[in-house]
Formats: structure tokens, C-alpha cells, sequence
């Protein structure tokens, strides 16, 4: 015998169609809606771009004013920047010179850093115990602890407890490095959390010493963590205030943000301040590219997106 059917009349009930959902939503009311477009959410981000954005480019433009006017356009120059032989960023010493000081910090303060902070991931990773939760705790207080307190702890350091080691360029790079240093290390660390131990020990099987796992394995795998780590050590420094204000002796090491405020706020700003500060302004935003391009590269063929290496350069990955 065969199995008998369900019975024709019950098939047009089960097969009854439930009721439309996008219909459903356009016959809510607009403010009862939960799908309508957000019109409010998208209004207030443009009017924050546009409140944050627009004074700067205005400070930009007129970078490139042929006058010292600040309100009025005098015609497209490059005089501030290194046409004028007096006054431009090229030519002004204390201008010139505070950019090469910018960039010194950078670079110094970047090649210090990350190579310690890399130790310090690796050491608090493997090292099991109180002690490396301590540690680890202790890295992540230059979250917490305000800059300014750092930076006046660092100059009675310097002042009375290490005096042989007097204010200026090493004084700036040892209080740069020392508050600097715990970007590379939770970044490193996020990411030796993530790969696992997985790869060192099939790389250890196969036959590989110490000196190979690292440098074959463990190195290739941190490169994204650390070549962010870098990009966010590097970018910090330009635009550091507090620290290298309190530790800066003269004009001679006395970078672009402590000219810039300090000349601006004694009321002696002009075009050439704007030109210094779109310099600076020019000098994070090509580490940034930058940090997105060599990031993306180093991290191709583990999926994510563009969004995902600004996150990542940006100090929340």
C-alpha cells in the first residue's frame, strides 16, 4: 500500500502567503518606523565634519596668501612656505628649525619605541605569572594617567633625579619613548593573542630552531601589529604638546605644536604660522596613507577591509 496524501483542501491554507513586511513599514507612521532613513543622525555628522573641517582649510588657504592678511584673500602664493627670504618656514630660523626638530623626534622616538615595545609584548605573552600581569597593567596606565602629569614627572626626573641628563632633544626622545612605548606593546600583544602559538609549534616540528621561528613565523605575522604600531608611535610625536614643552631647553629643540602655540597665543601668528601648521597637518596625513597602504599590504590574504586597517592604525584593533 502507498502512503495517502494530505487531503487537497488543506494545501491553499498552508501554502497562505504571510503578510508583506515592506508594506507592513510603509504604513507606519515615519516617526514610528524603525527603518526610515535617518535624516537627523546624517545631518548632525555633516554639521560636525563641516564645524571641524571647515577652519581648518580656511587656516590652510590662507597658508597660500600672498599677504599677511588673515581675513582677506590677497591673491595664491607660496611666499610663506619658501619664497619669502625673511619670513618664510624655509627661510625663518626658528621655523625651519622646528620643523627638522619635529621630524628628529619622529623618527627617534619611533626607531626606540616599537623595537621595546615588541620585547615587551613578546616577554609579557610567554611570561606566565603575577609578575607579567603587573607589567602588562603597568603599560596600559599611559591610558589613564594624564599627559600632563607625566610630562611634569618626567621634567623633575630630568631636573633633579637624573641631572646629567640635561633638557633638549635626549631629554624630549627619553620622556617621548617612555610614554610611546606602550602603543607597540598592546598592539603586538593584541596580535600574538590573536595568531595563537599554533604556527611557532608547526614550525618547530618541522624542524626549525629559536632563530628561524622568529624570523620565518613569528616575524611575518606581527609585521601588520608592528608596522601599525609604528605608523601610531610616529603620528603621536608630531602633534605632542605637553611632553616635549616641558622638556625642550631652547628654540633650537623646540618642535612645531610648542612654536605653534606658544607664537599664536602671544598673539604674533601669521600666514607663516598657518604654513608651519599645514606642514604638520600635510606630515600626519601622509602617515596615515601611509599606515593604510603598508597596512593592507602586509595584511593581504587574511580578508578584512580598508575599514579594518584604519582601525587597526588607528590604535583600536
Amino acid at each position: 500500500m502507498t502512503a495517502t496524501n494530505a487531503p487537497a483542501a488543506d494545501a491553499p491554507a498552508a501554502a497562505t502567503p504571510a503578510p508583506d513586511a515592506a508594506e507592513s513599514r510603509r504604513r507606519r507612521p515615519f516617526w514610528r518606523n524603525p527603518w526610515r532613513h535617518p535624516w537627523f543622525l546624517e545631518g548632525f555628522t555633516w554639521l560636525y565634519l563641516i564645524w571641524s573641517l571647515v577652519p581648518i582649510a580656511i587656516a590652510v588657504l590662507f597658508s597660500f596668501n600672498n599677504g599677511r592678511s588673515q581675513s582677506t584673500w590677497q591673491g595664491f602664493s607660496w611666499r610663506w612656505y619658501f619664497s619669502d627670504p625673511v619670513n618664510s618656514v624655509l627661510h625663518d630660523p626658528q621655523l625651519h628649525a622646528a620643523v627638522i626638530q619635529t621630524v628628529r623626534l619622529s623618527v627617534l622616538t619611533t626607531i626606540i619605541a616599537v623595537p621595546l615595545g615588541v620585547a615587551f609584548a613578546l616577554g609579557i605573552n610567554r611570561w606566565r605569572g603575577p609578575i607579567p600581569a603587573t607589567f602588562n597593567f603597568v603599560m596600559i596606565l599611559s591610558y589613564v594617567i594624564p599627559e600632563l602629569i607625566f610630562g611634569v614627572s618626567m621634567f623633575f626626573v630630568f631636573t633633579t633625579l637624573f641631572s646629567s641628563v640635561h633638557l633638549g632633544t635626549v631629554a624630549e626622545v627619553l620622556g617621548l619613548v617612555t610614554w610611546n612605548v606602550s602603543w607597540p606593546a598592546i598592539v603586538v600583544q593584541a596580535r600574538l593573542v590573536t595568531i595563537g602559538r599554533h604556527y611557532e609549534e608547526a614550525a618547530a616540528d618541522l624542524g626549525a630552531n629559536q632563530f628561524q621561528v622568529a624570523r620565518r613565523v613569528l616575524l611575518p605575522l606581527l609585521a601588520p601589529a608592528i608596522f601599525a604600531s609604528a605608523v601610531l608611535v610616529f603620528s603621536g610625536v608630531i602633534d605632542d604638546f605637553v611632553i616635549v614643552d616641558l622638556l625642550s631647553s631652547s628654540a633650537g629643540n623646540t618642535p612645531m605644536s610648542v612654536i605653534i602655540y606658544s607664537t599664536q597665543h602671544g598673539g604674533n601668528g601669521g600666514p607663516a604660522l598657518n604654513a608651519l601648521g599645514s606642514i604638520m597637518l600635510a606630515m600626519s596625513l601622509i602617515i596615515v596613507v601611509v599606515g593604510y597602504l603598508g597596512y593592507r599590504l602586509l595584511s593581504r590574504g587574511e580578508g578584512g577591509n580598508g575599514l579594518a586597517a584604519l582601525t587597526a592604525i588607528s590604535g583600536e584593533g
